[in-house]
């Protein structure tokens, strides 16, 4: 999992922004809870980024030709489905160019840090064994397939 935050979330408790970031700034590999990222730059466009956090991934993950994955594209919490919809577009062609398949998506809110504005994306690498747990039923309020 990889993210990027355009905005800080306020903790109740603390009652002021986790990290101060510039309207002109992203934040990379901030943690669910507000942490400073790894790096922090200016703001791109949307290809440009889902490009860049894809190679981290890839380069940190080693997949290869012909391996299934699924992916997660998640909000957290400010950023609206319309534009998490382009970052899954972004990721899907990324994989298809190296014939990595992309057996199933999840988009939507699944792990959210308040009003951040930003997005995470996850990879699964998958075999057999793991494509059937994560298709079978769950009684999870927050997660369904």
């Amino acid at each position: 999992t990889l993210g990027i935050a355009l905005s800080p979330c306020i903790l109740p408790e603390a009652g002021k922004p986790t990290f101060e970031i510039r309207d002109d700034e992203i934040e990379i590999g901030m943690g669910i809870h507000g942490e400073p990222g790894i790096k922090r730059e200016k703001l791109r466009s949307a290809d440009q980024l889902i490009d860049d956090l894809c190679k981290r991934i890839l380069d940190d993950f080693k997949l290869n030709a012909k391996d299934q994955v699924s992916i997660m594209i998640n909000s957290l919490g400010a950023t609206p489905l319309e534009e998490l919809y382009i970052v899954s577009k972004r990721v899907h062609e990324n994989f298809s160019k190296l014939q990595i398949e992309i057996t199933k998506s999840y988009v939507g809110r699944y792990a959210t840090s308040m009003e951040m504005a930003g997005m995470s994306i996850t990879i699964f690498k998958l075999d057999d064994e793991l494509k059937k747990y994560l298709s079978a039923p769950s009684e999870c309020p927050f997660w369904n397939n």
